[in-house]
Formats: C-alpha cells, structure tokens, sequence
C-alpha cells in the first residue's frame, strides 16, 4: 500500500540543465518561496518537481529526489497554481465540458474547480449528519464549526472584491456573484479575480488536510494589496499547507514572510 506524506522535506536534483547545476532545497513544512532574477531556474526547478509527482506511477530515473516527513512515503497530495490566462485551444480540454462560457485556461480551472466544490459541500453536510447521528460530544459545537469554513471563505471573498462591488451569491451551490444587482458567473470575472479565486478555492477544498501547494508566479494577476495578503490568507484557510512558490514580487513576503525566502543561487552548485 502506498504512503502519502504530509510534506517534502527537502528537493534534490541531479541536474537542472543539461548535466549543470546541482540543487539541493531543504525545505519547510509551511512557507517556502524561491526567488532570483529571470532564467535563474525558478520554475524549472518546480516543473521538474511536479512532473516527478504527476510520474510518481511510472517512475523513471529522473534525476530528482524528494524526502518526506513520513518515512517509507514516495508521494505527497498537491495541487498546482499557475498565472497564465491564455485562450483554451485544446479540442480534447474543451470536449470534456459543455460549459461554453469556458474560454481560457483559469476558466477551465475554475470548471474543475466548481465540481471540487460542490464535493466539498458535500463532505461537510456528511460530517455534520454523521456527528447528530452518533450523538458525538458538543455535536452542534462541531456542526457550526464545519459550516463556519464555507462561511470564512465566502466573507474572504467579499472582502477581497469589496472595492469592485462584487459578492458571493450565498443561497447557490454553485459560486456565482451579485454585481450591482445582477447575476454573474464566476467565468466573468476579471483575470486577477480569477486567479485569486482559483487559489483559495483549491486551499479550501482539502478541508485542512495536509497537502503541498505549488504556485509558480501568483502575483501575475494580482494588485499589491493581493499580492501582500496572498500567503496570510492561504495559511488562514488551511495552516496545513506547505505552500512553494516562486516570485519576482517583493509585495507577496512583505507581511512577515521574509524568513522563508530562497534564492537559487543559494541552493545550486
């Protein structure tokens, strides 16, 4: 049987290009951000590490190696957040859905997303049964505090688009938004909308559980004021979270998260 970890304790690559380049990248279990001037090897460092992930099953000598907290683990539970709002070309993407208001990349994500979503209701509305059903200790304690995630979210949210008079749509499943007085899918939102959405949501969906979050560039799309809060909020979500990612902003460590910066050429040889 397979082991999941809760983290990577650290990344080791034999050779980032061609034979050069050694990297060695002991790791956090919450915060770590690489940074360095362009074409140092940033996301070729992270691409690498999540092509290994996504090949766990086909495993090959790769020249990349990743230590776990859990020892005899050989993988750990992710997801991966990139910036790029590019047309969505691909007929095999566009024939797995039948949304057409589908038409870039971040709303393909957001599509997935969604359906992640709506499981993620789901999950809550069975854990809440299942405590009045077993008579758990301080069960409506519990309940309120499992319906309180979706709510912190969503007050998240409306904090965030506050300033351009948006807000969740509270009585949907689904995550559509008032915008002075009409309806508004969440395909219709601005790039930087989208892609702090697409951040929080796939935060949000693990449910607290332990997992790696990979972002490569985030601020991309995001005001400074965004970019600032960007790391806090994800914490505040899920303090579960081993975030990596890489920056050119100085705004995403300005609250405090300068400590866990990394630049590539500390980690190479």
């Amino acid at each position: 049987m397979r082991q999941v970890a809760n983290y990577i304790k650290s990344i080791e690559i034999e050779s980032l290009w061609n034979g050069k380049r050694h990297v060695k990248w002991e790791l956090s279990p919450t915060v770590n951000i690489l940074s360095g001037v362009n074409g140092v090897g940033k996301s070729t460092i992270l691409n690498r590490v999540i092509m290994h992930l996504l090949n766990i099953d086909k495993l090959k000598d790769d020249g990349v190696k990743l230590t776990f907290d859990v020892e005899g683990a050989s993988e750990v539970d992710f997801d991966v957040i990139r910036s790029f709002d590019r047309p969505v070309l691909s007929g095999d993407l566009m024939n797995k859905v039948t949304d057409t208001q589908l038409q870039t990349e971040l709303d393909f994500h957001l599509y997935v997303l969604q359906r992640r979503y709506l499981d993620f209701q789901v999950s809550l509305s069975n854990q809440m049964v299942e405590l009045f059903t077993n008579q758990a200790p301080n069960a409506q304690k519990k309940a309120q505090e499992l319906a309180q995630e979706k709510t912190h979210f969503q007050d998240m949210v409306d904090s965030l688009f506050r300033e351009t008079g948006k807000t969740i749509q509270r009585d949907k499943n689904e995550l559509y938004f008032t915008s002075c007085g009409e309806s508004l899918s969440s395909y219709k939102l601005s790039s930087g909308e989208k892609q702090m959405l697409i951040i929080l949501l796939s935060v949000l969906v693990q449910n607290k559980r332990h997992y790696t979050l990979f972002m490569d560039e985030p601020e991309v799309s995001l005001h400074i004021e965004w970019q600032q809060k960007l790391v806090s909020l994800i914490r505040e979500l899920n303090p579960n979270a081993q975030i990596i990612l890489t920056t050119h902003s100085p705004a995403v460590i300005m609250n405090g998260w300068s400590d866990c910066v990394t630049d590539v050429e500390d980690i190479v040889s």
